[in-house]
């Protein structure tokens, strides 16, 4: 069995759910990411994706510059255990349709998986493994 804690990614970058748009889109543009994992404190409450800034945000005509995190985040999320399968985890990603689970230790957040880390480490030869074991090219 393949865990979770195998090949997630620990570094990660997080904001507090009242940081604004702008700011979230300036750390990924600087940290070379396409998302920020959200918290309150230690708690992770959600996970924001440029695709939300875009479609959630800047697409309904919210001001980046004002617009808090937590006013686009989804609050229900779906989090692993660095024990738990691969499989498993690819599981609840279909279920839940999310592509990015947190990885959760003691209350903690330790590290975050995505689907393309379950494509390179499940099926190395496919194309979103390729897409997301290169390096970004912006």
């Amino acid at each position: 069995m393949t865990t979770v804690g195998e090949f997630m990614t620990t570094r990660l970058v997080t904001m507090d759910g009242n940081d604004t748009l702008t700011a979230a889109a300036q750390e990924m543009r600087d940290s070379a990411i396409g998302d920020v994992v959200v918290t309150d404190g230690d708690n992770v409450i959600g996970i924001v994706t440029d695709r939300d800034i875009t479609v959630r945000g800047v697409a309904e005509d919210k001001n980046p510059d004002t617009t808090t995190l937590n006013e686009i985040t989804s609050k229900d999320v779906v989090t692993v255990s660095q024990y738990d399968d691969a499989v498993a985890a690819a599981d609840l990603m279909r279920t839940y349709a999310v592509r990015r689970l947190p990885v959760i230790e003691d209350g903690r957040l330790i590290g975050l998986v995505s689907m393309g880390d379950l494509a390179v480490e499940r099926e190395p030869q496919s194309v979103l493994a390729d897409i997301s074991a290169d390096d970004p090219n912006n």
